[in-house]
């Protein structure tokens, strides 16, 4: 599994983060890593941001912690996906009707796209 340095410091952050929820509420990693029905060496991995846990183990600690309401706001802000969805494909109105070889109407739809920065 290859992560970037940035995402890897964006897991070790998290890590950090659930290890420092857990001691500000004064629990031991071994009362945590019970009350999460897993193991103690798996937590550790879990504070420590290592990408081989499962979601649902990280899931498991901040329920534990009282801060499950937290994985609610991953993906939440998607302003990439927000700017991708606002220049979707759009008509340029009426599509015009022309005249094919044969003398058949057809009609012929310009598309157009709105220009996005999308990095």
């Amino acid at each position: 599994m290859l992560i970037l340095p940035k995402a890897r410091r964006l897991l070790d952050e998290m890590g950090e983060n659930i290890k420092l929820a857990r001691l500000r509420r004064k629990l031991s990693a071994e009362q945590v890593a019970e009350r999460a029905n897993m193991s103690r060496p798996t937590l550790s991995a879990i504070e420590k941001g290592k990408p081989t846990v499962s979601m649902g183990s990280y899931f498991l600690v901040l329920q534990v912690l009282g801060l499950e309401k937290d994985f609610l706001f991953l993906a939440k802000d998607d302003e990439l996906g927000r700017k991708l969805q606002d220049a979707s494909i759009s008509t340029n109105g009426r599509a015009q009707k022309q005249r094919d070889k044969n003398g058949t109407l057809s009609t012929n739809t310009t598309l157009s796209f709105s220009k996005i920065r999308m990095f």
